[in-house]
């Protein structure tokens, strides 16, 4: 039987083995899948100390270098067999999608669609910088000033290195970062306690692909260690709820990636034809099991508020937990099985407040956690709220949840809240007008399109490039 692999910190491109060392187990019955090295604070401040080493390596290649070499890593990841952990163990692809899977209960066919992702982001890398910057030539980063649009433009790096905070909850959260490196910033990277797979993958893709090793800090780490990449690299990413990325929320060296309580508005000159926005509202809610910060959590409608929620509730409750390597799956188990107790205790406490009832209960057989071949799902969970003053109105969970809100337009975007994703089924121009000139609102989907679809030339949360350089008047002779 093969050794389990341990995969080690990278400090700065090499790898490291400690003593302290961390397992990481199958989410359904505890089998010991592999071990990590974790580092302390103090090995962050040291190697961040020759971070300046890092920048120098990436600022070798031009932009359109580091491109090719994104298209390259995009394949390495997708289809290559790449270094898994210390000593000559690889991984395959399949391997790849067991193992994540086994670890965060992420059905086989959801891991594969996330590295789809992941691949497309890499590949199509040019797109995306395209949109972040604006069609900016990408030749004036190289030299750090140009001519665009007939106007002089010089651009300065706000860092020397990118910081990430990475979580558990879905592996194509990391294509948020891979910009950086085609940018010429390094990164320094704590992955999610579950799930250092995927990050670990990429960097081996990259290297693979010809990227220098130096760009890349892999630190699995405590809080403290979190602390000390979001305090001392100048630019940092978060990830997580309300209270873990609560302190950094005015930091404008920290780009908060929290809750997105996206939602889906109807607008009342259309919400007649509400039955046949039921798949959008279905998809929104479901796709990538409800774990992404674009899934719907709030269906806001003028009126038929009752009627949508029991369709939803119909539907959302034939989704069951599947055995993960079958293509049907839709359901994501828990890796950690007490954060779906709590998630459970939350919802059934939440609806003890007059003014909610979780529809979903009347087709379900049995209770909202349910358990296969040991691993803890919690089954689609659609809430009828009477107001946005109720706690289960704005409420975002990991798993497929929703609620379903009567509002009258008029009074919807003053009630609705910050809103990273929404889709806006409407042809009223006066409330489309409204919707564009929302400060609330970060993407925004006009007609039935499902919260979920993301475009590559536009970002969906923060802008990457204005993140990493900041523009700078300038004048030469």
């Amino acid at each position: 039987m093969p050794a389990l692999p341990h995969i080690p910190a990278l400090r700065l491109g090499k790898a490291y083995e400690s003593l302290d060392k961390t397992h990481i187990v199958n989410h359904s019955n505890g089998a010991r899948l592999g071990t990590v090295s974790h580092v302390n604070a103090g090995i962050i401040r040291k190697d961040l100390g020759k971070i300046a080493e890092s920048r120098a390596a990436l600022k070798q290649f031009t932009v359109d270098q580091l491109l090719e070499i994104c298209t390259k890593a995009g394949d390495q990841f997708l289809h290559g067999t790449l270094p898994i952990g210390a000593g000559n163990q690889t991984q395959s692809p399949e391997q790849y999608v067991t193992t994540l899977s086994e670890s965060s209960g992420m059905p086989h066919v959801m891991v594969r669609r996330n590295m789809t992702k992941i691949h497309q982001a890499l590949t199509r890398m040019r797109t995306v910088l395209n949109g972040l910057t604006r069609g900016l030539d990408l030749s004036i980063i190289d030299r750090g000033f140009g001519e665009q649009a007939g106007a002089r433009v010089s651009f300065f790096p706000t860092t020397h290195c990118l910081g990430l905070v990475m979580p558990s909850n879905s592996p194509a959260v990391n294509s948020l970062w891979l910009p950086a490196i085609p940018l010429k910033i390094p990164v320094i990277l704590k992955p999610g306690r579950e799930e250092p797979w995927t990050p670990f993958r990429l960097i081996q893709a990259f290297i693979a692909a010809g990227c220098p090793p130096e760009a890349f800090g892999f630190y699995p780490t405590d809080h403290e260690g979190a602390g000390v990449i979001l305090k001392s690299c100048g630019r940092a990413l978060i990830f997580g709820d309300k209270k873990t990325t609560a302190p950094y929320a005015h930091n404008s060296a920290v780009q908060v990636h929290g809750p997105g309580f996206s939602k889906i508005l109807v607008g009342a000159d259309e919400i007649e034809r509400w039955p046949e926005f039921i798949d959008v509202m279905v998809s929104s809610i479901v796709e990538n099991g409800g774990r992404s910060c674009v899934n719907a959590s709030s269906i806001v409608v003028p009126s038929h508020a009752s009627e949508i929620a029991d369709a939803l509730a119909r539907k959302l409750s034939l989704i069951v937990p599947l055995p993960p390597s079958d293509e049907n799956a839709r359901l994501s188990g828990f890796a950690n099985p007490k954060m779906a107790e709590h998630i459970d205790v939350a919802i059934d406490e939440g609806l003890t407040t007059p003014g909610a009832v979780d529809i979903t209960a009347k087709y379900r057989t049995g209770p909202r956690r349910v358990e296969l071949d040991g691993g803890v799902y919690l089954l689609p969970t659609i809430v009828r709220c009477d107001s946005f003053a109720h706690p289960m109105a704005n409420r975002e969970y990991l798993f497929p949840y929703a609620s379903v809100v009567e509002v009258p337009q008029s009074d919807m975007l003053k009630q609705i809240g910050p809103s990273l994703s929404v889709t806006a089924i409407t042809k009223d121009p006066v409330f489309t007008g409204d919707l564009l000139e929302s400060p609330l609102i970060e993407r925004l989907n006009l007609g039935p399109i499902s919260t979920m679809n993301i475009s590559w030339d536009q970002p969906h949360e923060g802008n990457m490039f204005e993140f990493l350089y900041k523009r700078r008047s300038i004048e030469r002779i």
